[in-house]
């Protein structure tokens, strides 16, 4: 089925004030491609600041936590997201994962309450480069998947408010990029443990790649069955890096 392009841009640890700017230059040149639906997550610091200077693009955060409040000191839950003015967040990035320990069921739980909360949610999964060499990745990947999705009824946040985002650790911020028969690999899985888990309204749900996604590289990308989308490092940084993989999901 056709699906709209996602292009979501995650900043990380980077952006102050004077990046507001940068948010602008992107949202406005973001209005050329009515066709691709484009988000930025950023630092929490920003969220408010940016929503302010462009209320009418999609800012995101960059985690969510999965109880609406208490003591759980340094975090931040799904309403004081949108109280700031975001309308998504992604939760289980690899740097997550890996860096705070984040496991798959604190993962499904940031999802749920982010998605009863209003929020649409961009989850990641993906695999370490010593799983990749030993060739264990789809399994791996999609058993980190059915453990991290969402139980929410989907009717009660549309199919499109949950996406999935495929990044391979190993290939994050590296330049290094699997090959378009391993991502179309990795994706038709996928899609195959959505549709088993939401059942038609699988279909529905967008699966986005990320992985050192660039201007060279998106066309090619987005050309896969079932890649419908990017969450973008590095590049998204810059409207000029980052503009350029917009227009190659709007295929012009």
């Amino acid at each position: 089925m056709a699906r709209r392009k996602l292009v979501a841009g995650n900043w990380k640890m980077h952006g102050l004030a004077s990046d507001i700017a940068e948010v602008s230059a992107i949202a406005e040149s973001a209005k050329e491609y009515g066709e691709v639906d484009v988000a930025l997550c950023l630092p929490a610091t920003l969220i408010e600041r940016a929503s302010r200077a462009v209320p009418t693009f999609a800012i995101g955060g960059q985690d969510v936590h999965g109880a609406q409040k208490g003591a759980h000191t340094g975090d931040i839950s799904a309403a004081m997201l949108t109280d700031a003015g975001a309308k998504l967040t992604i939760v289980g990035h690899s740097e997550r994962r890996t860096d705070h320990g984040e496991s798959d069921a604190a993962v499904r739980a940031k999802a749920e309450t982010a998605l009863a909360s209003g929020l649409d949610v961009i989850l990641c999964v993906g695999e370490s480069l010593e799983v990749r060499e030993r060739g264990d990745a789809l399994a791996v990947v999609t058993a980190q998947l059915e453990a991290s999705l969402p139980t929410n009824d989907t009717a009660s946040f549309g199919a499109t408010g949950l996406a999935v985002a495929y990044e391979p650790i190993w290939a994050i911020g590296t330049g290094k990029v699997p090959s378009i028969a391993d991502i179309a690999e990795m994706h038709a899985a996928l899609r195959g443990r959505l549709v088993a888990a939401y059942g038609d309204a699988g279909q529905a749900v967008r699966i986005l790649y990320g992985g050192s996604v660039k201007a060279s590289n998106a066309n090619e990308i987005f050309g896969v069955d079932d890649v419908d989308g990017a969450l973008v490092g590095g590049a998204s940084l810059k409207a000029e890096d980052f503009l350029p993989i917009v227009e190659a999901a709007a295929g012009r």
